[in-house]
This record gives C-alpha cells, sequence and structure tokens, in this order.
C-alpha cells in the first residue's frame, strides 16, 4: 500500500518555480537571518539547485534529455530567475555558489525552438553584467562571476555592451589584481571580449583607438609583471593580425611610440615575449608606407635589430617564423632614409 501515495516526480518547470521561491526568499530574509526555518530552506536550496544542474549537464547514467533541457530553460526566463541568481549568489554556501554558477553557465547555450532565448533576456536585463563586472572587486565572487560573465558575452549584442560601456577601462586594473587566480580571470574575460566577436571589436577598437591603446600599452605591454606582459603581447598580436582589425592594425604600425615599446620587448630574457613581440614587430616593418620617422628608427637601429635576429631562434622549428625573419632582416637590411632624420628608440 505504501507505494500508492508517492509523490509524483517534479517537472523541470516545477524544480524552476521552486528555486526562485526559495532564492526570493533568501533575498529577502539576507544572510545574518535568524528565522527557524532558514538553514533547512538553504539546504533545500542547494539540492535543488543540484537538480537543475543535473538536467542540464546529464549524469554519469543518463546524457541530458533535450525535452526537459527546454521545459527547464523556457521557466528559468520566464521571471526574474537569473537576476535571483546572481543578486544571491554570496548569500550561498560554496558547492552551491558553484552548482549555481555552472547552470547559469550552460543556460546560454540552450535553445529552445532554435532561438537563444537567454540572449532576449540579457538584452532586457543588461545591468546584470554591471553585477558581475563589478564582482572582480569581491575575491569570494570573482570567478564565480567571472564564470558566468564569460558565458554571457558569448552572446554579441551583450559583449558589446561590455565593450562599450565604462567598465572596459576597469580591465587594466582587474588584470593586475594581486590575486593571481582573480587576476587571470579577469585576463580570460578580456581577451574573450577582444576576440569572439569580429565586427564589434573592429568597431570599438577604431572607435575608441586612442585611449585603449595608450592604456594597453602603458599599464599591459609596459606593467612590471611578467606574466602581464606576456599575455599582453600576445593578445595584442592576435589582435592585429586578425584580418578584420586591418584598419587599426595599419594606424598602430604608424606610431613610433609603440614601435619603441615592440623594440623594447625584443629585447626581454623571455623568449616567449621575445616571439610575440616579433610577430607584431614584423608589422612595422613590413609596412609598405612607412613613415619617416619610423625609418629613421628602424635605420638608426638596423646593426642592433639584424644582430638581434641572427641568434633568433624559436624552440621547435618553425618555417614559417624562419621564412617571417629572414623577410624582416632583408627589409631593414635594405631601408634607406627618408628626409634627414635620424632617431634613437629608447
Amino acid at each position: 500500500m505504501k507505494g500508492i501515495f508517492k509523490s509524483k516526480p517534479k517537472t523541470p518547470t516545477d524544480l524552476v518555480r521552486q528555486t526562485r521561491d526559495l532564492l526570493t526568499y533568501v533575498d529577502r530574509v539576507g544572510i545574518e537571518s535568524r528565522e527557524p526555518k532558514r538553514d533547512e530552506k538553504m539546504a533545500d536550496l542547494g539540492k535543488l539547485i543540484r537538480e537543475l544542474k543535473s538536467i542540464l549537464y546529464g549524469s554519469s547514467e543518463a546524457e541530458p534529455v533535450s525535452d526537459a533541457c527546454s521545459q527547464l530553460t523556457q521557466e528559468f526566463f520566464r521571471e526574474n530567475t537569473l537576476r535571483l541568481f546572481i543578486v544571491c549568489l554570496p548569500k550561498l554556501n560554496l558547492e552551491t555558489r558553484k552548482d549555481a554558477t555552472q547552470v547559469v553557465a550552460n543556460l546560454q547555450r540552450q535553445q529552445v525552438q532554435s532561438k537563444l532565448i537567454a540572449c532576449e533576456y540579457l538584452e532586457k536585463n543588461i545591468d546584470l553584467m554591471d553585477i558581475l563586472i563589478a564582482g572582480y572587486e569581491d575575491p569570494d565572487m570573482a570567478l564565480h562571476y567571472g564564470a558566468m560573465l564569460r558565458e554571457c558575452i558569448r552572446h554579441q549584442s551583450v559583449a558589446r555592451y561590455v565593450l562599450e560601456s565604462e567598465h572596459m577601462k576597469k580591465f587594466f586594473d582587474y588584470i593586475q589584481l594581486p590575486n593571481f587566480d582573480i587576476a587571470a580571470d579577469a585576463g580570460a574575460t578580456f581577451k574573450e571580449l577582444l576576440t569572439r566577436h569580429k565586427s564589434t571589436v573592429a568597431e570599438f577598437l577604431s572607435k575608441n583607438y586612442d585611449w585603449f591603446f595608450a592604456d594597453y600599452n602603458l599599464k599591459l605591454l609596459e606593467s612590471t609583471n611578467y606574466i602581464t606582459r606576456r599575455q599582453a603581447i600576445k593578445l595584442l598580436g592576435d589582435m592585429l593580425l586578425d584580418r578584420s582589425n586591418s584598419g587599426v592594425m595599419t594606424r598602430y604600425v604608424t606610431s613610433r611610440d609603440n614601435l619603441r615599446i615592440l623594440m623594447n620587448l625584443l629585447r626581454e630574457q623571455s623568449k616567449s615575449i621575445q616571439i610575440e613581440a616579433f610577430h607584431v614587430f614584423k608589422l612595422f616593418v613590413a609596412n609598405q608606407n612607412k613613415p619617416p620617422d619610423i625609418v629613421s628608427i628602424l635605420i638608426t637601429n638596423r646593426n642592433k635589430l639584424l644582430r638581434l635576429f641572427a641568434d633568433f631562434k624559436t624552440d621547435k622549428e618553425d618555417e614559417q617564423f624562419e621564412a617571417d625573419k629572414s623577410q624582416v632582416v632583408k627589409e631593414i637590411a635594405a631601408l634607406e632614409p627618408k628626409g634627414n632624420e635620424h632617431e634613437q628608440a629608447g
């Protein structure tokens, strides 16, 4: 007889609604509450979020079921559940935070009738990006909010909002935070913002060229931190060598300040920084319309550069690198002065 009164299994829609009710409760009572059933409710919330995660990701025994994922996603974005997940995250325990982060990340990719409804929701609730980005200033939340943020900027309209916001300037500081894990996470988000959506990135770099590259040079390429410099020069190469940024690249290689910084990076002791710097330096040399002051700097430093490149090798054999290097050496050796200017690079 016992089995007759078993409760019906909860549907994905039920699970989301119950999660939303408990998150609304958490949001209302706050973290310090002494309310009698608070601990019990927090435990229930942890279980519910774990169940949502197992529907979206499947388990060791079963793959996710697309119909269940679709129901869950629809209910999740029908009301303010995502907002509650984000604002209540600091009030959850560590394990539940991790589960909640994975749920939010997965939902950015879930399609309902071929539509990414997470994108539509975020466009209407774009201020949630402000909360996620500010998370880098809270050591307890930075990695959770950072992971959510990277998934949200998979949507081009959301990435555009972040790129065009004042927040972009903060990333130069976040990348240099003393906590290595948080700085690395901010660096991963920064890279994603500047490489994922080609047309949006090209538009951003063109419009914001002056302040962006002034900060990039000063705070990243000339940073005293080796890892910051190494990652910054690698990302700079990725950006400038991308065909969609050809207009920005053409502008970048006409600046003597940029050339000075690149030549200093070529002299670094770190082989990996030298190699990455070479990939950007070769663009200055390959430019067929070099301004006279660029030509002059290259001629003044010709002997030093040719000596440097004579011993310049990658750790593994790399035919493309060798071909690029011999072309750069040939171009520098053949340079003739334009006008009478002679300049020494810093």
